[in-house]
């Protein structure tokens, strides 16, 4: 039985609105694209979803409390929260540099948290 899955493309600003037909998990098309890249994005959203994870964790003795921080590459979306949530505890120590490993291989995916920015120690 063929399945049709709606998705909106966000890989440019013109977010298409994609249609994925598929039947017993072989995708069968993908309409609704203005470009190959939605027909691609389209395909991985079906197979295997992935975000990068952004957030804040608290710096102590920092010049600002909070340090943002985000996956170096994209994790199974499946695993969005867990890591939200192992990185609720987490305390880094001032300073940092931006892309400074904070928390390496993110719930065992082989991913690091970076810092995205630098930030200096209180003096």
């Amino acid at each position: 039985m063929k399945n049709k899955h709606n998705f909106v493309c966000i890989s440019c600003p013109l977010s298409c609105a994609l249609e994925l037909t598929e039947e017993e998990g072989e995708v069968l098309g993908v309409s609704g694209n203005e470009c190959k890249v939605g027909v691609k994005y389209a395909e991985e959203e079906f197979r295997d979803p992935r975000r990068v994870v952004t957030t804040t964790v608290p710096v102590r003795d920092g010049i600002l409390p909070l340090l943002p921080v985000r996956t170096a590459e994209a994790i199974p979306k499946r695993l969005v929260v867990e890591a939200v949530g192992a990185l609720a505890g987490l305390v880094v120590e001032a300073p940092v540099t931006d892309g400074q490993v904070i928390y390496p291989d993110m719930l065992g995916t082989g991913v690091d948290v970076i810092a995205s920015r630098d930030l200096a120690r209180v003096e």
